[in-house]
């Protein structure tokens, strides 16, 4: 769609993807509780259709949170207070793209949203009953699935209306002076469809536009469009997902994980995948102006996320203009700032 393909070609990332399986999240093991994706007991030991009965749903802190394991200790899901996203351990799946770097990520956690944010004694409600056992059962695609849904050569797919509602995004039109691509692009442009918003008011898609979404735009494209969380036309707080990224850091809904301290953050052991990471990678030292979705760790052992991005002209998971890693000693890790949870 928008020539990504025939650029990294030339570009010569082309790489050979080597699948690494058995791949633990996090390194930190001081926490209390093993972080989630960290599997104690090998999946197929794991009961995922045990009834709630037979299950413990344990508080802890940092954040607050509730911890669901099984009869072995094998943690089953995770749900943090104040927040919809939630982690579940499921079929082990993987997620490349190997046109913009070598590095796979293995993982057996399912980010699904919560039909309400999440609080303490949650298990014990007649709506967590119903929603749990689905989504223990449910392999239909989740926040990471659709967040690759954009990625370099993504298949296009639409709607009844006829409305293209994934496949490979662009960042953005080519600025007027030809160098670099143009930001403000929001999932309205990509979708190519007018959008109202709760507040009264509104956007209209641009042509030029049409498949491009900026950082946020990306964002906004998959957690509010296609998951269905509350969107707002403003950069400011409301009930719902603010436009930029420093707004959505500050005032965005669910729980600041790594507030914003301007300096660069290296709390890694709070990350869940799914969770929302932040940077400053322009001028203003004050205005944080990135966005990424964070998928955990890859096969080199790298925190790894997701974003759209102008080098590469769309969301990737790749390392083209920049490796998308929070600890590498890179341009955007050194540019981490902050994370949320939504």
């Amino acid at each position: 769609m928008n020539g990504r393909s025939g650029r990294l070609a030339l570009a010569g990332v082309v790489a050979a993807v080597a699948v690494v399986a058995g791949v633990v999240w996090w390194p930190d093991r001081s926490a209390d509780v093993p972080p989630v994706g960290h599997l104690e007991t090998p999946l197929a030991q794991q009961d995922h259709a045990a009834p709630l009965s037979e299950l413990a749903f344990e508080r802890v802190t940092g954040p607050a949170r509730t911890v669901v394991r099984d009869q072995t200790g094998a943690i089953v899901a995770t749900f943090t207070d104040d927040a919809r996203t939630a982690v579940i351990n499921g079929p082990r799946r993987s997620f490349s793209e190997p046109k913009a770097t070598t590095a796979v990520i293995n993982t057996s956690a399912w980010v699904r949203l919560l039909p309400q944010p999440w609080r303490a004694g949650s298990e014990s409600a007649d709506w967590f009953r119903t929603w749990f056992r689905d989504a223990r059962q449910d392999t239909s695609p989740d926040v990471l699935a659709i967040a690759t849904e954009y990625t370099v050569d993504a298949p296009a797919e639409t709607d009844a209306k006829g409305v293209r509602f994934r496949g490979d995004a662009s960042f953005g039109p080519v600025k007027a002076s030809g160098a670099g691509r143009q930001e403000q692009s929001d999932f309205y442009d990509y979708l190519g469809v007018p959008w109202e918003f709760a507040n009264g008011s509104s956007g209209q898609p641009e042509n030029s536009r049409y498949g491009a979404v900026d950082c946020s735009g990306y964002i906004r494209l998959v957690f509010g469009y296609r998951l269905g969380m509350p969107l707002l036309g403003t950069n400011t707080a409301g009930p719902g997902i603010p436009r930029r990224a420093y707004a959505i850091s500050e005032f965005g809904p669910g729980v600041q994980l790594v507030p914003n301290e301007r300096r660069r953050a290296t709390d890694y052991g709070v990350l869940q995948p799914g969770d929302l990471v932040f940077f400053e990678v322009e001028d203003d030292q004050d205005t944080l102006d990135h966005v990424g979705i964070y998928f955990g760790l890859d096969s080199n052992g790298h925190h790894r996320f997701i974003s759209s991005r102008e080098r590469i002209n769309g969301p990737t998971l790749g390392d083209v203009g920049g490796t998308s890693l929070l600890d590498d000693g890179g341009h955007y890790s050194t540019a981490w700032r902050s994370a949320r949870r939504l």
